[in-house]
């Protein structure tokens, strides 16, 4: 069984940072993909940022520039760096990961996929 643990929201002025962490535990061999979402106010999810396991990202056009995926493979967690943050980044924001399991220190090929439950990001000052 894998569960995600995401931190690292909280209420930052604009032109400030953050970095957001989706952290994986269980029965772990490796992380495949990820993909962080985020919901604003009154809005649809939107997808900002992916990472595959080749290593490629790719980013929203509205933070290009400013946010950057990446993946910390002895922890098995997943970050989101955001700097220059506008009012505008304010929302919840949710990882999606697809991990391969662990099977004795190998892996057969199962995947597992879920959600994190989410982490506020305010930007206000």
């Amino acid at each position: 069984q894998v569960q995600l643990v995401e931190s690292g929201g909280g209420l930052v002025q604009p032109g400030g940072s953050l970095r957001l962490s989706c952290a994986a535990s269980g029965r772990i061999f490796s992380i495949n993909n990820v993909e962080w979402y985020r919901r604003g106010p009154g809005q649809q999810r939107e997808l900002v940022a992916v990472i595959l396991s080749d290593g490629s990202t790719n980013y929203a056009g509205s933070v290009q520039g400013r946010f950057t995926i990446s993946i910390d493979n002895a922890k098995n967690t997943v970050y989101l760096q955001m700097s220059s943050l506008k009012p505008e980044d304010t929302a919840v924001y949710e990882c999606n990961v697809e991990v391969l399991l662990d099977a004795g220190g190998f892996t057969d090929g199962s995947t597992w996929n879920g959600w994190g439950k989410g982490t506020l990001v305010t930007v206000s000052g």
